[in-house]
């Protein structure tokens, strides 16, 4: 039996780039704490829950008001590990109790820039466009067309040379994942086993409201761009 939405934050604990990632402090309070409160905000979700390996990330998921209803297998756990075998694994867990949910939404536990409304926007283009997934795009700010490599000598090569000459307003703006969120029907995801599927959706957010966040120096361009939009 369908039960409405799941919210599901897959927050691993090992990070390596940036140590303890999920849930280390942004602007005054661990970066996991955002998703979490976007996805209560919302009043989307039966349940938002936080899929992890590392029981402090549990607890401070918990506080945040997420539940926790199993920690991850070793096998998910490791770098190893895909987006999509947490999801599925969660679903897994639910389909043992007999429990399925409409539609399920995964939420970057590094999404500070996720809002109710954001998420509610998602939502409603998964189900009147009725596609099988649906997550933000940020536009890429200059054209793909006229990206070039460089060899061993710094000598530049032109990706698609047979751009060299077009305006860049003629040329067909491109998108990327926003890395924020998928909005997602279980069932077509779950037999196609990936989440971009050829019937998928995109949503493009603004360049001030999205960072992916890799790097310190991504952390703290996120951090500028948050403080930006929320005081001017």
């Amino acid at each position: 039996m369908c039960v409405g939405n799941l919210a599901i934050i897959p927050a691993r604990g090992g990070s390596k780039r940036i140590p303890r990632k999920n849930i280390r402090p942004f602007l005054g309070k661990p970066i996991l704490a955002y998703s979490i409160e976007a996805a209560l905000q919302s009043g989307l979700f039966e349940e938002v829950i936080v899929s992890t390996d590392d029981v402090e990330i549990g607890r401070i998921g918990a506080s945040y008001g997420a539940q926790v209803p199993f920690y991850r297998s070793a096998a998910n756990s490791d770098d190893t590990a895909t987006t999509f075998d947490a999801l599925s694994e969660v679903l897994e867990h639910y389909a043992t109790q007999g429990r399925s949910f409409d539609n399920v939404c995964c939420i970057y536990p590094t999404s500070p820039f996720v809002t109710a409304d954001l998420l509610q926007s998602g939502l409603s283009l998964l189900e009147h466009g009725s596609f099988d997934c649906v997550f933000p795009v940020l536009r890429y700010s200059f054209p793909i067309q006229r990206a070039v490599t460089l060899d061993s000598s710094a000598r530049m090569k032109l990706c698609s040379p047979e751009h060299l000459s077009s305006r860049s307003q003629d040329l067909v703006p491109s998108y990327h994942d926003a890395g924020m969120f998928y909005w997602f029907q279980p069932e077509p995801i779950l037999r196609k086993q990936k989440l971009w599927t050829d019937n998928t959706g995109c949503i493009e957010v603004s360049e001030l409201a999205a960072q992916d966040i890799d790097t310190l120096a991504d952390w703290q361009l996120a951090e500028f761009k948050y403080k930006y939009l929320q005081h001017g």
